[in-house]
């Protein structure tokens, strides 16, 4: 079975999870960070070099003040619990989106987490926090044009490679397998630019209930995928 390099999960469906079980969405939450660890594991245990998780998007300021801050507090407790997972499975984690928005306990628990972690190679772990591909593609087009108003950058030379190095994924490879729980089918302004010849699995499968099995399911569709012409391999007649 052939291993995607690159995977990214749009963690869907926390909230309602813990509304089945007549919960508060908060305990959705707290129980899906409890999977993004598992999965963490799992993810290196399988052979995948890069994970990139989306937590919590430019939009979700727009859910309740007790969300909100509920989810404050745990991006806090996730940040220290995270120095921890990365020493054991040797991960390199990095925030991408606009963490300014944060408070700065929260942006300088970011910053140390990042930079302890700088040493591990193992698997690179790429947190989505207050993050908008629109955002990010703003952001990068307004850094490109500031460069090139300083003579720095010629706009005849701007290529694709060009506009990655803008990005907050610059120096990561663009996923190859883009996997979203909870039966929803859209990307909800993840990733938009990297995602261009990633392939698509979807899956009822609420996120904290996520587990290793579902994520070989998710990689076995993968592998019936011909990644050079697109679309699903057709099956073989002996």
């Amino acid at each position: 079975m052939v291993i995607p390099n690159h995977v990214a999960i749009i963690l869907d469906g926390n909230g309602r999870w813990a509304k089945k079980k007549g919960m508060p969405r908060t305990y959705g939450h707290i129980k899906g960070c409890d999977n993004l660890e598992k999965i963490c594991g799992v993810a290196k245990d399988l052979g995948v070099k890069y994970l990139t998780v989306y937590a919590f998007s430019t939009e979700n300021w727009k859910r309740s003040k007790e969300e909100v801050d509920g989810l404050m507090k745990l991006f806090r407790n996730y940040m220290k619990k995270c120095l921890k997972i990365s020493a054991e499975n040797k991960m390199r984690v990095r925030v991408i989106g606009d963490p300014t928005a944060f408070d700065e306990d929260l942006q300088q628990k970011i910053k140390e987490l990042e930079e302890y972690s700088r040493q591990f190679d193992e698997l690179h772990f790429q947190i989505a926090l207050n993050y908008g591909s629109r955002d990010e593609i703003r952001r990068a087009v307004t850094a490109l044009a500031e460069d090139v108003k300083r003579g720095e950058l010629e706009p005849e030379g701007i290529t694709e490679d060009t506009i990655s190095g803008y990005l907050d994924t610059r120096g990561l490879p663009d996923p190859d397998l883009l996997i979203r729980t909870s039966g929803e089918e859209r990307l909800s302004n993840f990733l938009m630019w990297q995602l261009a010849y990633t392939e698509f699995y979807f899956t009822d499968v609420e996120w904290p209930d996520f587990d290793k099995e579902n994520f070989v399911k998710a990689i076995e569709k993968y592998n019936q995928r011909d990644r050079r012409y697109g679309g699903v391999k057709e099956e073989s007649h002996v």
